[in-house]
């Protein structure tokens, strides 16, 4: 399908790249966009796709997909790609640790194999993820690796993470923060708050988050590295990241789909499928993730996808495991806040695709001429099955 010349044909084109949206043509040779509009000189059309009635945009980056273990990759990125994903990343937490190069050739061979869509995966910052030891960054980077993370787990004290930032930064590597202070949050499986006092729930503060986020901001102000926080879940959060913005760091934040439609209410019930850590919060907290998303102060949003065999969430509600699979959810989720007035078009697929591979310093998320023929195409009236096209790289 690489070597074909092909137009997807007549549908509604938005690239919010470029601030582009309008019926057009997108003409494509060898898995590079050659056109968007007008179709160049010469260009001897092989096949062409009726996208008519249909929104034609960048394939989605998702900055947060858990893929488990090798053996699950090849099922994981079908879904994916099924969703209208193209780039994922996947967190370091996976069995084996992506603390080695080894691992990371592993499962780039394992995502080109099985097709779909691309893997990109993020680095242990610590060996083993044991907070400790510092792993080699530098090998990681070469094997392709374009940011660093150390999961859920935690650092073994802030000295460990200093040394880790100024690592990262003189590798060129991203770090990617998922703030939690472990102390403050031991326990706890639902936000600290009315609901989990109703429920008797061990709630998890508001602060866990706050206290995390403003301590690494601390240590970037010293050491200049880039660090992207992950799926923030407070008003705090989002207001201590643009302050941060505000004074010129580099940091950047990304938010799960679904904190941008739950809150803490969605527990009631002992629901099992709203166990999600960080915990939902309050309808403030919602709304001020929903403000940093249109201002801009949270530039991604991703499926932080979880997905858990059948009987993990059939204990009760403290024991079952969090999260939840959401790849499939991304989208339609992500349209729901369209449908709902909360985002214009152009920055909800903005924050799917520009967005999220900006925050890796790295090409794509556009239908600019030259680029990868990395697409999405769905119908938006007849629900969210999406078409995607990886056509290179």
């Amino acid at each position: 399908m690489s070597d074909q010349r092909l137009i997807i044909q007549g549908g509604r084109v938005i690239d919010p790249a470029a601030n582009f949206d309008a019926i057009a043509d997108v003409y494509i040779a060898d898995g590079t966009i050659v056109a968007v509009g007008h179709r160049p000189d010469g260009f001897l059309v092989e096949k062409v796709v009726d996208a008519s009635g249909k929104i034609v945009c960048p394939g989605f980056v998702d900055l947060c997909a858990r893929l488990r273990n090798p053996s699950r990759i090849a099922e994981e990125i079908k879904s994916a790609a099924s969703a209208g994903i193209t780039d994922l990343f996947c967190p370091p937490d996976m069995d084996p640790i992506i603390d080695t190069s080894a691992v990371v050739n592993l499962i780039r061979e394992k995502a080109e194999e099985a097709g779909y869509c691309r893997v990109h995966p993020i680095g242990a910052l610590t060996r083993g993820l044991n907070g400790k030891d510092l792993s080699e960054m530098r090998a990681l980077k070469e094997a392709g690796c374009l940011a660093v993370s150390n999961g859920e787990a935690p650092m073994a004290n802030t000295l460990v993470m200093r040394r880790a930032l100024e690592y990262a930064a003189d590798c060129g590597l991203v770090v990617i923060i998922r703030p939690n202070d472990p102390w403050l949050s031991a326990g706890g499986c639902a936000h600290e708050g009315a609901v989990a006092t109703r429920l008797g729930l061990p709630g998890i503060p508001a602060s866990a988050e706050t206290v995390a986020i403003a301590q690494t901001l601390a240590l970037v102000e010293e050491v200049r590295g880039r660090v992207h926080f992950g799926q923030l879940s407070t008003a705090r959060s989002v207001e201590l990241i643009a302050e941060a913005q505000a004074r010129g760091l580099s940091v950047t934040a990304d938010v799960g789909i679904h904190h941008l439609h739950y809150t803490e209410e969605s527990l009631d019930g002992f629901n099992a499928q709203a166990h999600v850590i960080p915990p939902y919060r309050t309808e403030a907290d919602r709304d001020a993730l929903r403000a940093g998303v249109k201002t801009g102060v949270i530039s991604a949003i991703c499926s932080d996808h979880q997905p858990h065999g059948l009987d993990a969430k059939l204990d009760s509600f403290q024991s079952i495991a969090p999260g939840l699979p959401a790849l499939e959810l991304l989208l339609p989720l992500t349209f729901g806040l369209v449908d709902i007035g909360v985002l214009d078009l152009q920055t909800a697929l903005g924050c799917l695709s520009h967005g999220p591979i900006q925050v890796l310093a790295k090409a794509g998320g556009a239908l600019t001429s030259g680029s990868h023929a990395d697409l999405c195409l769905f119908d938006p009236s007849v629900g969210f099955h999406a078409q995607t096209f990886v056509l290179s790289g």
